[in-house]
């Protein structure tokens, strides 16, 4: 018995320190993060200079914008993709059912939308989740209120958002796009559409929605968090550096007069045309606000790059292609319908208000 105290004695040790000392841990990480954050564009701009290459030039111009935006979206993205790693694990996708089974119409909707700020789901696992939620018996429009916010109105668009573009253009982000996801859902539960769903998701046995919520210690939310760097990073950082890269093209090198020429307020089929050249992407937020970003600087209406990224984020072809798996024609149409009349308003609102 001494032996095993002993050997827990000296295992004990090897845990690592952000584990054994979560909050100094969480306090050193935000004041370096914050360091390392306002010297980001000195840093870029001596690069540029070391690189011996005309700041004023279309290639220094581009050049900039890649070395500031790659490691300042990253640097958001970790931050939050953590800071919501560790919320998370109070919003399972147990937990996010249980919360929304049993509800009314209208407060359920709003419910959902709501939780899917602070949910990290996104296409890829929209079939199991969607399942889920029919097999627990939330309503079929309350789901999709649900399906349509967590990829649209995300903590990480919000933070990119809120760091691109202010709070201003991040607070009326959030209300429009939780408006869309409200107000779709609600339509799609007013029309009735169960029977649209294939017949092996409308014939599975009900389950319970109930969860156990276990304790979790301040270790096991910052060990979350880490998990959730390593998963939603890890997988999207290519789009960053992809949505970056061509965005920095976009800032450099295209004519300010050519982009302003189609997607100015005054042109009305600007926003259609901004939703029917998203929907065929396949990114997300953290590589598509990059974009967004040199569009604007270019002369782009808000309005109608923000309907560009939301047709992206919500309408990509990839997750219509995954949802077919769960749902006939006619629902996919209606909810592409939908979402796409929402978002076609968002735009046309942001260009008359901004």
């Amino acid at each position: 018995m001494p032996v095993f105290t002993g050997m827990n004695t000296l295992i004990a040790p090897l845990r690592p320190w952000p584990l054994r000392q979560s909050a100094a841990f969480l306090i050193l990480a935000a004041v370096v993060w914050l360091g390392l954050y306002q010297m980001l564009n000195p840093a870029a701009e001596a690069l540029v200079a070391a690189l011996q290459v005309d700041r004023t030039s279309h290639l220094g111009g581009a050049l900039q914008f890649f070395l500031y935006d790659t490691p300042k979206v990253l640097m958001l993205l970790t931050a939050v993709v953590f800071v919501m790693g560790m919320v998370n694990s109070y919003f399972t996708p147990e937990r996010t059912r249980a919360l929304l089974a049993g509800r009314t119409e209208g407060v359920a909707n709003v419910m959902a939308a709501s939780l899917g700020i602070v949910t990290p789901f996104c296409s890829c696992s929209a079939v199991p989740l969607f399942i889920g939620f029919v097999q627990a018996g939330v309503p079929l429009g309350v789901t999709f209120s649900f399906l349509i916010s967590a990829p649209m109105v995300n903590e990480v668009a919000l933070t990119l958002l809120f760091g691109m573009f202010g709070w201003k253009v991040a607070l009326l982000y959030t209300g429009l796009g939780l408006s869309v996801a409200i107000v779709a859902g609600w339509i799609i539960g007013r029309l009735k559409m169960e029977a649209y769903l294939e017949d092996w998701v409308r014939d599975m046995p009900k389950t319970s929605a109930q969860f156990e919520d276990r304790g979790a210690t301040l270790a096991d939310r910052v060990q979350n968090g880490f998990a959730a760097v390593r998963e939603i990073v890890g997988r999207v950082w290519p789009y960053i550096l992809g949505g970056i890269a061509l965005g920095a093209l976009i800032h450099g090198y295209m004519p300010a007069d050519f982009m302003a020429s189609f997607m100015r307020k005054d042109v009305w089929w600007s926003v259609p045309l901004a939703v029917l050249m998203g929907v065929p992407m396949y990114t997300n937020a953290a590589g598509v606000i990059p974009i967004v970003q040199a569009l604007l600087t270019k002369g782009a209406a808000l309005g109608t790059v923000l309907a560009f990224m939301m047709s992206v984020i919500a309408l990509s072809l990839p997750e219509i292609v995954i949802l077919r798996k769960v749902l006939k024609l006619r629902l996919i149409a209606t909810f592409v319908g939908v979402v796409a009349t929402g978002i076609l308003l968002v735009g046309y609102v942001f260009n008359a208000v901004l």
